[in-house]
């Protein structure tokens, strides 16, 4: 196990003995884990570098999440939704610029499908069915939602949001907007790995920390150790 996983596991353990309601909603995301099916449409393997930028709440979790999954190369912070003179972390924080934290993932089509990451995006990253919020963060920054590349992106994302809505699979109708990427702004350099950096921090150990526990224990087949 690396450093990371130790520093990951030792402090979920100590976060597990502060709070029962944080245990019950764990254990929650991980029901939610295990009940999401795989995308009904088949992909072909592609076999070269395809991009994905996907938004689920502050983007620290959401970076460590895909950083774990196997087939993804390199996984990046930013903002996406609005325009280039408005993407600082600070601006983006009044919820007034339409950007949303995203992730730019960049991944081998050969090891990993689109549909797969939209699994491990709707399983363990965020809750999709919270409106404008995620955890303790609230506003439209910190919505859910699937920028798309291109028109094959755009039509496997809203296949399988139809999908996991017609199953019932949430207990609450997604609320994932999909949207055409118009522009990825890389965020400052001090959010990038933040959950490496800072792995103690109170809202690390509570919200991103179980992310990377249930990808680990619901989806070994696409978790990778770094």
């Amino acid at each position: 196990m690396t450093n990371r996983a130790k520093l990951g596991f030792s402090a979920l353990a100590a976060a597990a003995a502060i709070s029962l309601p944080l245990m019950v909603s764990w254990s929650r995301s991980a029901e939610a884990a295990s009940n999401v099916p795989p995308a009904a449409l088949v992909e072909p393997a592609k076999g070269h570098r395809e991009v994905a930028v996907l938004a689920g709440g502050c983007f620290w979790g959401v970076e460590a999440v895909f950083e774990h999954v196997k087939g993804v190369s390199h996984v990046e912070s930013g903002y996406s939704g609005g325009t280039e003179d408005t993407a600082q972390y600070y601006t983006v924080a009044s919820g007034a610029t339409g950007h949303a934290e995203s992730v730019r993932i960049t991944y081998d089509s050969s090891q990993i499908t689109y549909g797969q990451l939209l699994k491990v995006f709707f399983a363990v990253a965020h809750d999709p069915t919270e409106m404008n919020r995620q955890g303790p963060d609230t506003g439209t920054q910190y919505r859910s939602a699937i920028f798309y590349a291109n028109e094959e992106q755009k039509r496997i994302a809203e296949n399988y949001i139809d999908q996991l809505n017609q199953a019932k699979v949430f207990d609450r109708k997604i609320v994932t907007q999909v949207t055409p990427l118009k522009s990825f702004h890389e965020a400052e350099s001090y959010h990038h790995n933040y959950l490496v950096n800072h792995p103690n921090e109170p809202y690390i150990v509570y919200n991103d920390m179980p992310k990377l526990v249930n990808l680990r224990k619901q989806l070994p087949e696409l978790y990778k150790e770094k």
